[in-house]
C-alpha cells in the first residue's frame, strides 16, 4: 500500500559533465556560463563572485538566471513545484546555491519579501542545503 503521506519523491537533475570538470579545472564561471548557459553551477558562482566584491545587483542578475534555469531542468527532471531536492545530489547543488544567492543578494537591495521566500524554499528544498550554505 502507498503511503500517501509521503509526499513527492526527491528530484535529482542531471550532471552535466563537461560543464563541472570545466569549473572544477579553473575555467571562469562567465566562460563556462556563455558555454553551458544551462549550467547552474556556473551562474551561481558567478553570483558569488560578484557579491563577494560588492556588488549585490549584478550577482542578484546572475542568480536569478542561474534560479530559472534551475528550475527549467527541475520541471524536466519531473519536479512539480514542490518536493524535496537533495543537496547531497552534486548536479542539485548548482541550483541551490543560485537560491541561496538570490536570497542573499535580494536582502542586501531590500527585496526581503523575495529573500524570505527563496530562503523559505531553499529551506523546503533541502535542510542540509540551507545548513551548508549559511554555514560560513
Amino acid at each position: 500500500m502507498d503511503n500517501l503521506l509521503a509526499g513527492p519523491p526527491p528530484t535529482y537533475l542531471p550532471d552535466l559533465p563537461e560543464a563541472r570538470e570545466a569549473l572544477e579545472a579553473g575555467a571562469k564561471p562567465s566562460d563556462v556560463a556563455a558555454r553551458f548557459p544551462a549550467f547552474p553551477a556556473a551562474w551561481a558562482a558567478l553570483a558569488e563572485e560578484y557579491f563577494a566584491q560588492g556588488h549585490a545587483v549584478t550577482s542578484y542578475a546572475f542568480a536569478r538566471t542561474g534560479y530559472h534555469r534551475g528550475l527549467d531542468q527541475l520541471r524536466r527532471s519531473g519536479w512539480k513545484g514542490h518536493g524535496p531536492i537533495p543537496w547531497e545530489h552534486e548536479p542539485n547543488r548548482g541550483f541551490l546555491r543560485c537560491l541561496y544567492a538570490l536570497a542573499r543578494a535580494a536582502q542586501s537591495i531590500g527585496e526581503k519579501d523575495e529573500a524570505e521566500r527563496c530562503v523559505q524554499f531553499l529551506k523546503d528544498s533541502d535542510e542540509a542545503a540551507y545548513d551548508a550554505l549559511t554555514a560560513g
